[in-house]
């Protein structure tokens, strides 16, 4: 092992670098077509970034399959952490992979551009997940996931965009290609839980872990080779900056929240309300600074953002649907956390005499959007072309709903788990489907949404703010998960009850504001 880690650290550089040169020798050698082709009424392009995005969807969602498993794992080589703190450590790294794509936006838009930030953010999630799949330790171990985290920050929030830019007439068939991309997404899911999912349960952790890295090499490759062809000049472009974003003043503002945010964090830690030497008290931390992060960046953009009345409502609409994200997501993202102890320790899991792994019960959610992804794409544009108006905040409103019902079947579903039985896989695969519906009202219909509504300035970085709010969400589930101890085994049912209660009550709110919100979008549909 120790050879094997010299060699490896050895021509690691070496590696990177003609990784990195890559994309200008590869500029030079491919021939771009003069037109832009269709596939099925689509830009090729899309394509190429439905399987650049898959396979890095692999990486990531098969990863996180066995991330909290391998945690609290104490007998097959996992760290032994209790529910608690793996849940915490679950959180935040969740929580900081669409955290980091409010930077990866900016670096995009004044930096890079974002061809550029996704070819760099990809090499960086390969790398990551290489060192994930060295089994040397927790230090090495937490060092991966915080560089996959930033890599994913800086491909995540630019490859979406790049799809909005294909349709610049917008309407219904942008959303139609949105809901196309969602399902290479969640191919990628499908399989990466596949795959992963079995060889870090059924063969070793870290196997699973090196399969994602090799995922993150095929996505890389895809974007390159075919992307220089298909995708023409878009996202090569770095948004010129003003001089007064460029200023001194921009600089102190910026010194004057960052200073702001170590002030309010430290009188937490001092009063008590935190513990930032915890697991938990750093995740309830996370917490609050992605809140304060993500209210003082809407503020900046409406009160200093050189917007007009039209866009300020705009961006207003934006932070509704924000709001309406981070809660749907708190309530979805319970599947790689307490429904994956749920599965895990209260489900049948023997399937004619075989015994599934826990994590494919997550494959259910991919397997369902693959399923009705297309269906509903296909009826936003039936509804648009009869002038049937099904508006983007009532489809958000109905996102909630469907999630509060899922939640509703769990609670019914943990009360016959706390009688010592197991439970049906019944329960966990209607649940799952009710999270799909939510899923398909909201995530493709809202990336849609914030890259049409978003001032084109701002459009990377307000689509980084979008990841923010699953960002959000996802802490809240790991926070959420801690409290799976089987001390707390009996609480099981309240839980669920919560957020069913907020999830079905924020909906039927936004419902009722769902035709103001849509006379605040100004036209945009």
């Amino acid at each position: 092992m120790r050879v094997y880690l010299q060699l490896f650290f050895r021509y690691l550089p070496t590696f990177f670098g003609k990784l990195v040169n890559f994309p200008n020798e590869m500029e030079a050698i491919i021939e771009k077509p003069q037109n832009t082709p269709t596939f099925f009424g689509h830009p090729i392009g899309l394509f190429v970034l439905f399987f650049t995005e898959m396979w890095e969807r692999f990486s990531y969602y098969g990863m996180r399959a066995i991330l909290l498993l391998f945690l609290i794992d104490k007998v097959r080589g996992g760290l032994g952490l209790n529910e608690t703190e793996g849940a915490a450590i679950y959180g935040i790294y969740t929580a900081s992979v669409y955290l980091l794509s409010l930077p990866g936006g900016w670096i995009a838009d004044t930096l890079l551009g974002q061809r550029k930030s996704i070819w760099y953010g990809g090499l960086i999630i390969m790398l990551g997940h290489i060192i994930l799949a060295i089994p040397a330790g927790p230090g090495l171990f937490y060092t991966g996931l915080c560089v996959v985290a930033m890599g994913t920050g800086l491909l995540k929030p630019n490859i979406s965009s790049i799809v909005g830019e294909l349709y610049p007439e917008g309407g219904a068939r942008k959303d139609a290609g949105f809901s196309i991309f969602y399902m290479g997404i969640n191919l990628g899911s499908l399989i990466g839980i596949s795959v992963v999912g079995y060889l870090g349960q059924r063969v070793g952790w870290h196997y699973g872990f090196g399969a994602a890295a090799v995922a993150m090499g095929l996505g890389l490759i895809t974007f390159q080779i075919l992307g220089q062809r298909y995708l023409g000049d878009h996202g090569k472009q770095v948004t010129a900056t003003t001089e007064v974003e460029q200023g001194s003043g921009s600089n102190r503002s910026l010194l004057a929240f960052v200073g702001l945010l170590i002030g309010v964090l430290l009188i937490l830690q001092w009063s008590g309300v935190l513990d930032m030497t915890t697991a938990p008290g750093l995740a309830q931390a996370m917490g609050t600074i992605i809140c304060l992060i993500a209210v003082s960046y809407f503020v900046y953009i409406l009160v200093a953002g050189g917007l007009d009345a039209v866009e300020k409502k705009r961006v207003a609409v934006l932070f509704v649907f924000f709001m309406a994200s981070a809660l749907f997501w708190a309530g979805n993202e319970q599947q790689g956390s307490s429904l994956q102890i749920f599965a895990d320790r209260y489900t049948d899991l023997n399937f004619f005499g075989w015994m599934v792994p826990s994590s494919w019960f997550q494959n259910l959610n991919p397997a369902f959007i693959l399923t009705f992804s297309p269906v509903l794409a296909s009826l936003w544009v039936f509804l648009a072309n009869r002038k049937i108006d099904f508006s983007v905040p009532a489809k958000f409103a109905t996102s909630l709903l469907l999630l509060g019902l899922a939640y509703v079947i769990m609670v019914f579903a943990s009360r016959l788990a706390l009688s010592g039985v197991k439970t049906s896989p019944v329960y966990l695969s209607f649940t799952y489907l009710f999270f799909t519906l939510g899923e398909l009202f909201l995530s493709p219909v809202g990336l849609s949404a914030f890259s049409k509504l978003a001032p084109r300035r701002y459009t990377s970085q307000l689509m980084g703010l979008w990841f923010v709010g699953t960002s959000l969400g996802n802490l809240i589930a790991g926070l959420f998960a801690g409290g799976f101890d089987e001390k707390n085994v009996q609480q099981m049912p309240s839980m669920f009850q919560s957020v069913a209660y907020f999830s079905l009550g924020f909906g039927l709110l936004l419902m009722l504001l769902a035709r103001p919100l849509k006379k605040w979008m100004g036209g945009v549909q």
